[in-house]
């Protein structure tokens, strides 16, 4: 709930400047550029930073800490359950991005780790010749249907994002994202609301301890931290958008191990 209506604030403060700071028909998807994604809210993205700053040194640095001594079994299984979750978002924006082959594929790949992999702790199906599993989310759907990005945001909590890719994200809960469906809206004998939210925060620690090392030296090293971790981040989410691996600009493929918005 707590994020349903973070998002939903969000579009509400953002829509009446989005109309002339975000969508002036150049920001489509061929010259989406990590560098022509405007900063218009700089001044609130900068104090939202500092609280996510403020909070990850009080709950997730620690937490995280502590998460990267579990034995290497453990922590792999968690990120494989994870990882299978998150194919029930990913398999109907295959089909909205109209790649009806990967939809089938990643519904093949779903249905093998939850039962054989056992509610995906085992990541049996890259094993038995999957191909590389690929995340996708609504606000890649509306980047591969020309939507531009809008201007750079940072949401509060979930951190580094766009006014596009905030805006799809409420698809998820309205009936886009399956696991939310089944959990919170439609609460079963077999999951409930916790088991969402629960699995949302593994999610965060989980990120946060991969890239551990990578976060605390950034920090470090960096003259403008905000501004490293922009840039980071809009690289990223152009590589995911355009489905490819190639290093932008200055980015080092090992600074940042991933990075999910939705």
């Amino acid at each position: 709930m707590f994020r349903k209506l973070i998002l939903i604030s969000v579009v509400i403060l953002i829509s009446s400047f989005n109309a002339n700071a975000g969508s002036d028909g150049d920001l489509v998807l061929k010259k989406n550029e990590p560098g022509e994604i405007k900063d218009c809210f700089e001044k609130l993205n900068r104090a939202t930073f500092a609280f996510n700053q403020a909070l990850d040194g009080v709950v997730f640095k620690p937490v995280a800490s502590a998460y990267r001594f579990l034995p290497s079994p453990v922590k792999s299984g968690v990120s494989n359950s994870l990882d299978n979750l998150s194919n029930l978002l990913t398999i109907p924006n295959n089909i909205l991005q109209g790649e009806f082959k990967k939809a089938g594929v990643n519904s093949g790949r779903f249905v093998i780790n939850t039962t054989v992999g056992i509610l995906g702790l085992i990541n049996v199906a890259q094993y038995i010749g999957f191909p590389e599993y690929e995340k996708e989310d609504y606000g890649q759907s509306l980047a591969a249907m020309g939507v531009g990005p809008g201007c750079y945001l940072v949401l509060p909590v979930l951190g580094p994002s766009t006014v596009r890719d905030a805006s799809a994200s409420i698809a998820n809960f309205v009936g886009g994202d399956p696991w939310y469906n089944i959990t919170v809206l439609n609460n079963t004998q077999h999951f409930s609301d916790f088991d969402y939210y629960a699995s949302k925060i593994t999610s965060g620690v989980d990120f946060r301890a991969k890239n551990y090392n990578a976060i605390e030296n950034l920090e470090k090293n960096s003259i403008d931290f905000y501004a490293s971790v922009k840039s980071l981040y809009l690289q990223d989410r152009q590589q995911k958008i355009l489905n490819t691996n190639k290093i932008i600009e200055t980015q080092d493929d090992s600074d940042w191990e991933e990075i999910e918005t939705q």
